[in-house]
């Protein structure tokens, strides 16, 4: 049987005088959401409450000290713009200090993987340029299931009780906080997290003491990077000496100087023109130009002849993919640090000698990134690196799917358009409860976001201090020249913009409705290197669902693609909204793991 579909709700200003949609992925933060658009918040403040309600109710996907992208459309600017709340590399984070810990890889956890944190700055920058509520306003929703409680998530449940030893034995901040009494929450008990409330209570009142709304907002930055909250984390560092995944004790070495000196900022986005649309994202510091980088490979292809279930259409889809992240792996960084030859890796030029590399009728088991002129010294030792033995270990996947692990940390999203037709798209994350322990007097715990850094020398995500990490959090908009507009995304690490993909292909070359495209089996490769420790790869592979159907495996597998067949409905976590130029609303979330929503008024 097919588990319940959520129902795309669909909204026209002039007839219902609606609010506006959100999709997030947890029932309880779009509720949020929606919530602030009936008191009259726009799409902004919305994104910023719905985003810390999602700190709470999922602390095995994201947390405080997380990290967050954010491409935004405003109707008073009619721009589309990133806001980049990617922390970076803390001033201690060299490669002398690190290989000086032993270490040749950064583990997946615990304190030598932590970055600055930036989601609480990303949202305070959007609640103070874009928004219109106060600090209270949008911390209220979050501080309530904090302090009072919220239904415990069954996979929040099964993390913790998988952890419980770790916990009790290497991290015992996090077994107070994760394990009151002992024991793991139960599924659907009342969770609360009554030191992590006070923390935002107290920024709620130092916020109010400031006088007047942007004031307020600049004194919860402070407070949060300058002040009391920067002081418990150097507190904290100070003494703590904690296990991580190299299974030694280290010492962090992010400090109060590094807190201090960070903020979030906007920025560009990168941008590709696709069949009449011209879609929106990160900048090459994140994965985003993948996507564009996939449709630029897919243009050379006439997809709306092929079955979107068909062979033909997730053999080439692959196949562009596995080129397109083989460049990511080869080029991508934090362009303040190094040059990133975006513009050539999504020329017509360039993409067209690339898809000649493209068999329909066979796989392709190589990872192949371009050799591009200026560059030849970069591909050839970053090539080494990937194909060294080793780095074909086992797979890596997207950590939240039913079929693996619950130890391993992901990401949420959230979709948001307004009444008055402003856009947000976000992905918040890092910071979850498996990243390193708690900090006693805040409840949260940092992020372990730097083990996307290399630590071979020279590349372009090399660990440095002060460089962002290549991260795979990824959101998007696409704006139609008929006036059309849709927020998209998902979690998923390295699976991000491959679900995405299928998903805006599907929609633009066959049929364009949301929750129907939403709601089609998905699949992904592992065969490039993963960007999470311990960033192995499988060549070739392809993770499908079973729902594609016996003949379409079949024809995929006698094209050389090593199959991972999972159940139906257990990939993917897909959220949409869209903005038709009549003013009609339509958002839709996918059914899989019965945990995202799509709602509005």
């Amino acid at each position: 049987m097919l588990p319940p579909v959520k129902t795309p709700f669909t909204t026209r200003p002039e007839i219902l005088g609606t609010f506006g949609t959100v999709a997030s992925t947890h029932w309880i933060a779009s509720a949020v959401g929606m919530s602030i658009l009936e008191k009259g918040g726009n799409a902004f403040d919305a994104a910023v409450a719905t985003g810390f309600v999602l700190q709470i109710v999922e602390p095995h996907l994201n947390g405080p000290g997380g990290d967050l992208p954010a491409i935004f459309y405003s109707a008073k600017t009619g721009r589309t713009e990133v806001i980049c709340a990617q922390g970076t590399a803390p001033a201690g984070a060299t490669l002398e200090h690190y290989r000086g810990e032993g270490l040749s890889i950064i583990p997946g956890n615990g304190l030598l993987a932590t970055v600055i944190p930036g989601s609480f700055d990303g949202w305070m920058l959007m609640l103070r340029d874009y928004g219109t509520m106060t600090v209270r306003e949008v911390l209220e929703p979050a501080i309530f299931y904090a302090a009072e409680g919220h239904p415990t998530l069954a996979r929040v449940s099964a993390t913790i009780e998988g952890l419980a030893g770790f916990f009790e034995t290497e991290w015992p901040t996090s077994y107070e906080t994760w394990m009151p009494g002992g024991a793991a929450p139960a599924p659907l008990s009342l969770f609360r997290n009554p030191v992590l409330a006070e923390t935002w209570g107290r920024i709620v009142v130092e916020a109010e003491a400031a006088g007047g709304r942007e004031p307020g907002i600049e004194a919860a930055r402070n407070a949060f990077y300058r002040g009391f909250v920067a002081e418990a984390i150097v507190d904290y560092l100070r003494d703590a000496e904690v296990m991580d995944g190299s299974g030694a004790r280290h010492r962090g070495v992010l400090s109060g100087e590094d807190l201090a000196g960070w903020s979030a900022h906007v920025e560009a986005p990168q941008t590709y023109d696709y069949h009449g649309w011209q879609v929106a994202k990160t900048g090459p510091w994140g994965q985003g130009p993948v996507l564009l980088q996939s449709l630029a490979l897919l243009k050379g292809f006439d997809l709306a002849a092929m079955d979107a279930n068909g062979p033909d259409f997730v053999h080439v889809v692959t196949e562009a993919m596995k080129l397109a992240f083989a460049d990511r792996d080869v080029y991508y960084g934090d362009p303040a640090y190094s040059d990133i030859p975006i513009e050539t890796l999504l020329s017509d030029a360039y993409n067209d000698e690339r898809r000649r590399k493209i068999r329909m009728d066979m796989a392709s088991l190589d990872l192949d990134a371009g050799r591009l002129p200026g560059f030849e010294t970069l591909h050839d030792r970053t090539m080494a690196m990937l194909n060294a033995e080793g780095m074909t270990a086992g797979a890596v996947y997207e950590p939240t799917m039913s079929h693996l692990s619950e130890k391993r940390g992901d990401t949420v999203h959230i979709d948001v358009i307004d009444r008055w037709g402003n856009m947000v798209s976000a992905t918040p994350s890092g910071g979850w409860l498996q990243s390193s322990p708690i900090i006693p007097k805040l409840g949260f715990c940092l992020n372990s976001r730097a083990q996307m850094f290399w630590m071979t020398p020279d590349l372009p995500t090399s660990l440095a201090p002060g460089k962002r990490p290549r991260t795979t959090l990824t959101p998007s908009i696409a704006l139609h020249e008929d006036g059309r507009r849709i927020a998209f995304g998902t979690p998923g690490g390295d699976q991000q913009d491959q679900w995405q993909l299928s998903f805006f292909l599907r929609y633009v070359h066959h049929g364009g409705d949301l929750q129907a495209t939403i709601d089609q089996p998905l699949f992904h490769t592992t065969h490039f290197p993963g960007s999470f420790h311990p960033r192995t790869r499988e060549p070739g592979n392809l993770t499908i669902e079973r729902s594609f159907g016996d003949a379409t495996l079949a024809e995929l597998e006698r094209r050389g693609h090593r199959l991972t067949v999972s159940d139906p409905w257990s990939i993917g976590r897909l959220t949409a909204a869209q903005r038709d130029p009549s003013g009609l609303l339509r958002a839709a979330a996918t059914p899989r793991l019965m945990q995202a929503y799509a709602i509005g008024r």
